[in-house]
């Protein structure tokens, strides 16, 4: 009887997560960056699955691993509630509204592309994709840059993708570096000034 409770509510769990995932694929205009607030509203403030500090984390380790940060970050939410069966469920429901929604669009798109009224839609959601990146790039910079070291780094990073095109891996594994070079040498002077 135990053993069908629990099998009830793993089924209720992953229905969820598929549910979840789908909303948020369903929405999908401008990519895994675009989605950080949906996916923060969603895990974070909804369902609370997670914390914002670890959907950042998650993020984070989407940039640096290849896919899509979206459907990476799916993958590790659905990992940490139901383990491997959790991971598939959440990958699938974020990535098949999408694939539907593109899917009929591919099939009439060519046919209603030169349209005027096509065309302003189309660069009035480019103007709204350009609104939620930046939007989560300040919820970013809130929860992550709080000090001085972290500032140079942000900015470091910033200047070398946008001005000199550097590959965002190279960046991301070099401010990785960074911060591990920056907390050990402030570990040593909190100890140096702990001794004094």
């Amino acid at each position: 009887m135990e053993e069908k409770k629990t099998e009830i509510g793993r089924g209720k769990l992953l229905g969820q997560l598929f549910i979840s995932f789908a909303k948020i694929g369903v929405m999908t205009f401008g990519g895994g960056l675009a989605m950080l607030p949906m996916l923060e509203k969603e895990l974070v403030e909804n369902k609370k699955w997670v914390t914002r500090e670890e959907i950042l984390d998650y993020y984070a380790v989407g940039q640096c691993t290849p896919g899509i940060i979206a459907v990476n970050t799916a993958t590790f939410v659905g990992y940490k509630k139901s383990k491997i069966l959790g991971s598939i469920v959440a990958t699938l429901g974020m990535i098949f509204p999408p694939l539907v929604i593109i899917t009929v669009i591919a099939a009439v798109l060519s046919n209603f592309a030169d349209i005027p009224a096509v065309q302003h839609a189309f660069a009035g959601i480019r103007i709204a994709v350009c609104a939620l990146i930046a939007s989560a790039t300040v919820k970013l910079a809130k929860s992550n840059v709080k000090n001085l070291k972290q500032i140079i780094i942000a900015v470091a990073a910033f200047v070398v993708i946008a001005v000199f095109g550097a590959s965002p891996v190279v960046v991301v594994a070099a401010s990785a570096a960074a911060g591990l070079l920056l907390g050990k040498f402030g570990k040593k002077e909190n100890k140096e000034g702990e001794n004094k």
